[in-house]
């Protein structure tokens, strides 16, 4: 199912760049679900493949997803966006089975940063994980 993009990003090199090529996020399954200015939703089942040595998701995992997010949030603007900062803070475990949705909400924007919070919830809306990202947006165009 493609992401819901706002109208105003349809045409947008970067949602072809963040969506389709970023290779290690599509090689864990990540999907990304909502693009709009400064706002990125994305999505993963958990599977095997994302759990560590005592049977919960690993927390890589959980950060990439977050940071997927934070991409499509901070780089959904005219010029390249970066991360330059970022810490998470895990909440509650999660396991084989469950859907964990990432969403990334502009906090502050400048013309060369900006602030991302990125929650990662389950089907149930239970808090997992909290991510704080920092991006340094580019002054070259896309």
């Amino acid at each position: 199912m493609p992401p819901k993009i706002a109208d105003e990003l349809k045409n947008s090199e970067i949602l072809e760049r963040v969506l389709s090529r970023d290779r290690f996020v599509l090689n864990q399954g990540i999907k990304p679900e909502v693009v709009r200015p400064g706002y990125g939703k994305a999505s993963l089942v958990v599977t095997e493949h994302h759990l560590n040595g005592v049977d919960i998701v690993q927390g890589g995992a959980l950060f990439t997803l977050a940071d997927y997010a934070f991409a499509l949030a901070c780089n959904s603007y005219e010029n390249v966006a970066v991360g330059i900062e970022s810490n998470i803070s895990f909440v509650k475990p999660s396991r084989v089975g469950d859907t964990l949705y990432a969403e990334a909400e502009e906090i502050s924007r400048s013309k060369s940063l900006g602030s991302y919070l990125v929650r990662i919830v389950n089907a149930k809306g239970e808090l997992i994980a909290v991510f704080y990202g920092r991006a340094f947006f580019r002054q070259e165009k896309k």
